[in-house]
C-alpha cells in the first residue's frame, strides 16, 4: 500500500495540472508520505517510522554521516523535506551574529539591527549540494531579537509546489519549487516580546501551516493579535480572527476528529480550537504558563497541550469534541473535556512527542517525563545529562527519541515506558533548531552547518 501511495504522490508532483479534477482532488488529499513538510513534520508529530535512524555517529571519522554542509547566517528555523529536497531559511548579516545559549533569565534584546538578507535554500537530500540559494528579502529587521533567538526562527512549510515562510517581521512569503517568488503578505510588525516588559523584543517564532489550499498563521504579538488563513495560490486573505492574549511562539496544529477539522493553538489566556474553514471559535481554555511556546499535538485521539512559565506549568490532554469555555477551576483540574492534567509537569520550550500509547515532555533543564497518553499516569520522570539547556523539540523514528541540548549533545532514548539512554553523540556546535527526518536521514541544523545522518545510504 505504501508503494501505491508513493506512486500517487509522485503523480501529484508531476501531473497535478493534467489530471482530471476528480482524481486530482483524491490524490491531493493523500498524506505527505515520506515527507517532512512543516515544523516537526506531518501534524507536528515529530515522528517518521518508515526507516530506522542511527543512534550513534562520529563526525571526524564520518561514521553514519551522509554529509555536512555549511550554512550562511543565523537561523533557528528547522529544515523541511519534500521528495529529495531539503528547504531551509536563514538570516544573513555582515560578520557573525552573536548568540548566547544556556539557562539564564536575561530579558534584554540583542543589539543586532544591521541590514540582513533573509535567504531560502534548497539542498539535495542525498548529497547536501545546494541547488539554489535566493534572497527572499533584504533590509533592517523591523523588530529586535532575543540574545538566544535569531531573526529567522519560523520553520517554512511546503506542499511540494509551494514553499511558504514567515521571515521574522518582514512578512509571509511564498515561492515555487525553483525559488521563484509567487507572492508576499505584510503581516505587520511581529513583536513577540515579553508581555510584562513590552520594550524587550524577542523576535517572532510561530511557523506557518499548509492545510489543503490554505496557509494558516498564528500571530500572537504585543498588540493586534490574530489567527488568519490565506489562499495558497495567491496569498489572498480568506479569514482573520482576532485574539486577545500574550505573545506566543507555538505554531498552529490542524486536528481532524469526528469529521471536523479544527486549528488548535497554544496561549496563556486563550488556548483554543477554531474551525479551519472560517476561523470561528470552537472552544477556549484560560490558564497555564504565561510564555507559551510548545505546539499542540494529537495523541491517542487527545489534544496534548502544555506551557510553562510563571505560576503554573500545566500538561493537559483535551478531547477534540470540546466546545465553548472549558476552563477548569485550576490548571490541574479536569472536566468533561479535559481528560487529564498535571499542574506542574509542563514544558517551557519543547513541543511534546507521542508514540503509541505514550507521551513525552522535556523541560528546558532536561527533566524528561513520560506519560500514559490515555490516562495521564506518569511512567517516569528523569533528568537528561546537563546540556546547558534544551530548546529544540524531540523527533523519533518510532524506535528511539532524539533529544538535543543547546550545546550539541544528542541523547537517544528508547520509545518505551522505562528510562534509559542508548547513546550520547556530539555535533560540536550550538544547536537551537528542531531536527527533521527525511527518507532515512536525521537532519540537524547546527550554528553553522546542516548535518545529515543515516545508517545506510537511503535509496531514492
Amino acid at each position: 500500500m505504501n508503494v501505491l501511495l508513493q506512486l500517487l504522490l509522485d503523480l501529484r508532483q508531476r501531473w497535478r495540472r493534467r489530471l482530471c479534477p476528480g482524481i486530482l482532488t483524491w490524490i491531493v488529499a493523500l498524506p505527505a508520505l515520506g515527507n517532512w513538510p512543516q515544523f516537526r513534520g506531518p501534524e507536528a508529530s515529530g515522528v517518521d517510522v518508515s526507516r530506522p535512524l542511527p543512534t550513534d555517529w562520529d563526525l571526524p571519522s564520518g561514521k553514519n554521516v551522509s554529509w555536512r554542509s555549511v550554512l550562511p547566517g543565523l537561523g533557528h528555523a528547522a529544515p523541511i523535506v519534500w521528495g529529495n529536497t531539503v528547504y531551509l531559511a536563514t538570516a544573513v548579516r555582515p560578520g557573525d551574529a552573536d548568540l548566547k545559549v544556556g539557562l539564564y533569565g536575561d530579558i534584554e534584546s540583542a543589539n543586532d539591527q544591521a541590514p540582513h538578507e533573509w535567504r531560502l535554500l534548497a539542498l539535495d537530500l542525498d548529497t547536501g549540494t545546494t541547488r539554489w540559494d535566493i534572497v527572499a528579502h533584504s533590509g533592517v529587521p523591523r523588530v529586535k531579537r532575543h540574545t538566544k533567538a535569531s531573526h529567522c526562527n519560523s520553520t517554512p512549510a511546503t506542499d511540494g509546489s509551494h514553499i511558504v515562510a514567515i521571515l521574522g517581521s518582514e512578512g509571509l512569503f511564498c515561492f515555487d519549487e525553483q525559488g521563484r517568488k509567487r507572492w508576499q503578505v505584510d503581516l505587520g510588525p511581529m513583536d513577540s516580546g515579553y508581555f510584562a516588559v513590552p520594550a524587550a523584543q524577542w523576535g517572532f517564532g510561530s511557523s506557518p501551516v499548509i492545510h489543503r489550499d490554505q496557509v494558516l498563521v498564528q500571530c500572537d504579538v504585543q498588540t493586534n493579535s490574530y489567527l488568519a488563513s490565506f489562499r495558497l495560490k495567491d496569498g489572498r486573505k480568506v479569514w482573520q480572527t482576532e485574539r486577545r492574549d500574550v505573545p506566543s511562539w507555538g505554531s498552529p496544529t490542524v486536528v481532524t476528529a469526528g469529521g471536523t477539522a479544527q486549528i488548535v493553538v497554544n496561549g496563556w489566556h486563550h488556548i483554543g480550537g477554531y474551525r479551519w474553514e472560517d476561523g470561528s471559535e470552537l472552544w477556549r481554555l484560560d490558564g497555564g504558563g504565561d510564555i507559551p511556546v510548545p505546539t499542540p499535538i494529537l495523541a491517542q485521539g487527545l489534544i496534548i497541550q502544555t506551557s510553562a512559565h510563571g505560576r503554573f506549568r500545566p500538561f493537559r490532554a483535551i478531547r477534540p469534541s470540546a466546545r465553548g469555555d472549558i476552563t477548569p477551576s485550576d490548571p490541574g483540574a479536569t472536566n468533561a473535556t479535559i481528560a487529564w492534567a498535571h499542574p506542574r509537569l509542563g514544558n517551557y520550550m519543547q513541543t511534546p512527542i507521542a508514540i503509541g500509547g505514550l507521551v513525552w515532555g522535556c523541560f528546558d533543564n532536561g527533566v524528561l517525563t513520560c506519560f500514559d497518553a490515555t490516562s495521564g499516569t506518569v511512567k517516569y520522570s528523569e533528568r537528561l545529562p546537563s546540556g546547558q539547556g534544551y530548546t529544540g523539540s524531540p523527533v523519533s523514528d518510532g524506535r528511539h527519541l532524539f533529544f538535543t541540548s543547546e550545546t550539541g549533545q544528542i541523547y537517544a532514548v528508547p520509545a518505551q515506558d522505562t528510562f534509559s539512554i542508548v547513546s550520547t553523540n556530539v555535533l560540536g556546535e550550538t544547536v537551537m533548531a528542531t531536527p527533521a527526518i527525511g527518507r532515512g536521514h536525521l537532519l540537524f541544523r547546527t550554528r553553522h552547518h546542516l548535518v545529515a545522518l543515516a545508517s545506510t545510504p537511503p535509496s531514492r
